[in-house]
């Protein structure tokens, strides 16, 4: 088990690897965004993390990038070129953008499906909370 050096990096970018994710190619896309990386000698300053479900299954496959906070929808390996250079170039990927964050929560980008309201039952079961 690797503790990386995160001092260097700007980007922390969450792939989703939750079973709607995966259905639709989110190991490919994991694989796919990290050899970006690799090939353009950034590992210091963007670093990866595969996550579970992050709970917006109708935008498969989810990125998240931080510290802007903006979460992308629908990105496919072919896709990884393009996102990797918009972390570059400090910008977004206007195309695949789902929810930005606007200093006091996520603002939805039109199109986007709303979703449900979070209902603590619901939260439990999804969760798994004992």
């Amino acid at each position: 088990m690797a503790t990386w050096d995160l001092s260097k990096t700007k980007n922390h970018v969450l792939i989703c690897n939750g079973s709607s994710c995966n259905q639709v190619g989110a190991e490919e896309l994991t694989q796919a965004i990290r050899k970006e990386i690799s090939d353009r000698n950034a590992d210091d300053t963007i670093h990866t993390t595969r996550t579970r479900c992050n709970g917006r299954c109708q935008d498969k496959c989810v990125v998240i990038s931080y510290p802007n906070g903006t979460w992308y929808k629908d990105l496919k390996p072919e896709d990884a070129s393009i996102f990797i250079d918009s972390l570059l170039a400090s910008k977004d990927y206007k195309e695949k953008i789902s929810h930005l964050f606007n200093g006091e929560g996520f603002e939805r980008v039109n199109g986007v499906v709303t979703g449900i309201q979070k209902d603590k039952e619901k939260v439990g079961k999804v969760s798994k909370i004992l």
